[in-house]
């Protein structure tokens, strides 16, 4: 569906301002106007940290706490966690029979990572196969946006070429062209009229935009049901039926959100400030912020661009500020100390209403498992619907 958005996060610890500005606060907008699904991955925990004695149940808790404290509303969006919906494993493996390996080991994620955690053995089929769990996540849903980080954004390619193989394997059914000829004539004649012609001009000529008006014509049809829709929307391109849409990636401003060393904020890194920091270890984790190396002295003149720190003042300070930083830093005229306390007092300034909600929540355990409970039935109910099609394509009726 397009206008449906899902995303997910891992409940492997404390969600930290990586999160926020990388995730988060693009959920904030997406709820208000899409139909919003937002799911704890904790299958995807055990990709990385099978081996580790983590408090999954409480993981799972705190991080939809934080959700909520961060402004996202159960109401307007569904809230709910990956393994009370088993459909996501059974989509996993029936994709796996179509999946090259190939398409898994070129995944930038793939090799990046195992570089980065040597210390964990990801030599396994879980760590390899992760991302095609992601598309299962995405395409059970038939979501047509998905908000990422920027790293994420190849794992949104790979998840478009699985549907589209999958589409190509099992959208061709033997009788295609006649069941979608059939669901043509029940348009009605002007509407059928106006989509062969829009069909053909897209076939013959490539006119995107016909293609554009011959979907938009589909989307509005109330006398043909959903599985004609998704043939007719394969006819026009030329391709079988639309068994699983091609989702679409959304980034945030700040999509990648610079670590206290200047890589990718990420808890393997052990470069973050947590959405649960205190004043004081948020003041002492910034003041300890590597800068540029060749301010040793105060009168030592510098360069931002080299500076960790910078990139934090890009986010958070306005264009005034990161003048008098620019200014005083290249001409040696403060100290690296006095450059991060504009930073320091903007992350508390963000974070102390949220830690107000965070402990508002946290006396209420009952209300989060409601929140979890009535979510996974409601995105449940959707990833039924979603297999009982992908049997019936894959002949799995019996």
């Amino acid at each position: 569906m397009e206008n449906r958005v899902l995303s997910g996060m891992r409940p492997t610890g404390a969600l930290h301002l990586g999160h926020y500005h990388g995730v988060l606060k693009n959920w904030l907008t997406l709820q208000n106007e899409y139909d919003s699904y937002f799911f704890v991955a904790d299958w995807h925990a055990f990709t990385t940290h099978y081996s580790d004695k983590i408090d999954l149940a409480g993981n799972v808790s705190e991080m939809v706490v934080d959700w909520l404290a961060a402004g996202i509303n159960p109401n307007t969006s569904t809230i709910f966690v990956q393994s009370k919906v088993p459909e996501h494993a059974e989509l996993h493996l029936l994709l796996s029979m179509t999946t090259p390996l190939s398409w898994l080991e070129r995944v930038p994620s793939y090799k990046d990572q195992q570089e980065k955690l040597k210390t964990k053995d990801l030599g396994t089929y879980g760590f390899l196969g992760y991302p095609l769990l992601q598309s299962a996540d995405i395409l059970i849903y038939k979501a047509g946006l998905v908000p990422v980080g920027e790293d994420q954004v190849a794992h949104i390619e790979l998840t478009r070429e699985v549907a589209r193989r999958f589409n190509y394997v099992y959208g061709r059914e033997a009788d295609f062209e006649e069941k979608a000829e059939l669901a043509v004539t029940k348009m009605g004649k002007k509407q059928a009229k106006s989509y062969r012609s829009l069909r053909k001009s897209y076939q013959e000529t490539g006119d995107l935009e016909a293609l554009y008006k011959a979907q938009a014509l589909l989307r509005e049809q109330q006398n043909i049901t959903l599985g004609d829709r998704e043939r007719l929307l394969g006819y026009v391109e030329g391709v079988g039926r639309i068994i699983l849409p091609e989702p679409e990636s959304i980034l945030t401003k700040a999509s990648k959100m610079p670590g206290l060393d200047g890589q990718k904020m990420s808890k393997s890194y052990g470069n973050t400030i947590s959405l649960r920091d205190t004043s004081e270890e948020i003041e002492t984790k910034v003041k300890r912020m590597p800068t540029d190396p060749a301010r040793v002295k105060l009168t030592d003149a510098g360069d931002p661009k080299k500076c960790p720190v910078w990139q934090l003042h890009k986010i958070y300070s306005d264009a005034q500020t990161c003048d008098w930083v620019q200014d005083g830093c290249t001409y040696a005229k403060m100290g690296c100390i006095e450059c991060k306390q504009p930073i320091i007092d903007a992350i508390k300034e963000e974070l102390s209403p949220m830690q107000e909600r965070i402990a508002k929540y946290q006396s209420d355990p009952e209300l989060i498992k409601q929140i979890i409970h009535e979510g996974s039935e409601k995105a449940r109910g959707v990833a039924q619907e979603t297999m009982a099609e992908v049997r019936e394509a894959m002949g799995i009726v019996y």
